[in-house]
């Protein structure tokens, strides 16, 4: 199996290498008419696939937890700030050149939502911008594999995640957009993600990852490369597996009015560092 067998020092701390994002969320009640106008309730905030999973890790208990990301030197205070009050340590890059990640969501009625994604300066993550002492402490790395779809964020990402497997501490690789995912293609992700000790797709991305249909034999498959699965199943909760089959499922708490789903999936990954750090099992 790849990524060994290294496990996490309960109550150490985590590293996020991943993003910000200025997210635009558009929330519609009704279907989009084309051509003319639609309805909607319009607000911007701080998000992004890697913030979120830090801010999450926080709060669900994890104390030391610091973030690496790139940003716009519009909007880099902004989202350092909005991180540091969430108890998130910032170590933001800031690119002069290029505007922060921006991502229009779209929100249907049924809280199920379609991205619009400007990359922004996201995938201009350098090595540079990584230093090998921002490990020091860390008890677990987690990478955006949004990182991995471009050449300069790849790189630095890999850099990350090699530098973590020399001091014997475990990763974690979200493969972050089935769409961009299916442009990378599966095999070279793959690839790029060897010596993850956990993996966590979505059931889409897991799919594709495998080929094949069902979230459940996609995980299992997975597992026989990592460690580690867990498949997120949107309202059905998630399934874990391990040596090549699925050792457990846990149920998704029902949500009586749905409002929005963008960052269910992020907030999920952080509660789960959070408990996985504090010693918890893939269940409690």
């Amino acid at each position: 199996m790849a990524g060994g067998g290294a496990v996490p020092v309960p109550g150490r701390g985590l590293l996020v290498v991943g993003e910000v994002v200025t997210d635009v969320v558009a929330l519609h009640g009704s279907p989009l008419v084309h051509g003319t106008d639609t309805a909607a309730r319009i607000r911007s905030l701080p998000g992004g696939a890697g913030a979120n999973v830090a801010c999450w890790a926080v709060r669900s208990g994890c104390r030391e937890v610091a973030l690496l990301a790139r940003a716009g030197a519009e909007s880099a205070d902004w989202h350092r700030e909005s991180l540091e009050r969430a108890g998130v340590r910032a170590l933001l890059a800031v690119d002069d050149e290029v505007a922060t990640a921006t991502v229009i969501a779209l929100v249907d009625s049924a809280a199920e939502r379609t991205f619009l994604t400007d990359s922004g300066a996201v995938l201009r993550l350098a090595v540079e911008d990584f230093a090998p002492s921002m490990l020091d402490g860390a008890g677990w790395l987690h990478l955006s594999g949004y990182l991995l779809f471009a050449a300069t964020s790849r790189a630095a990402a890999l850099l990350a995640l090699r530098t973590a497997l020399e001091r014997g501490i475990p990763v974690s690789v979200d493969p972050a957009s089935a769409g961009f995912l299916a442009e990378l293609g599966p095999k070279r992700f793959l690839e790029y993600a060897e010596g993850a000790k956990l993996l966590l797709p979505n059931a889409d991305e897991a799919r594709l990852l495998t080929g094949l249909p069902e979230p459940a034999e996609a995980a299992a498959e997975l597992s026989r490369t990592f460690p580690r699965v867990v498949v997120t199943l949107g309202g059905g909760g998630a399934v874990v597996a391990a040596g090549g089959r699925v050792t457990g499922r846990v149920g998704a708490r029902p949500v009586p009015v749905p409002v929005d789903s963008t960052g269910a999936g992020d907030a999920f990954t952080g509660g789960f560092l959070a408990a996985v750090l504090a010693g918890a099992d893939d269940r409690a």
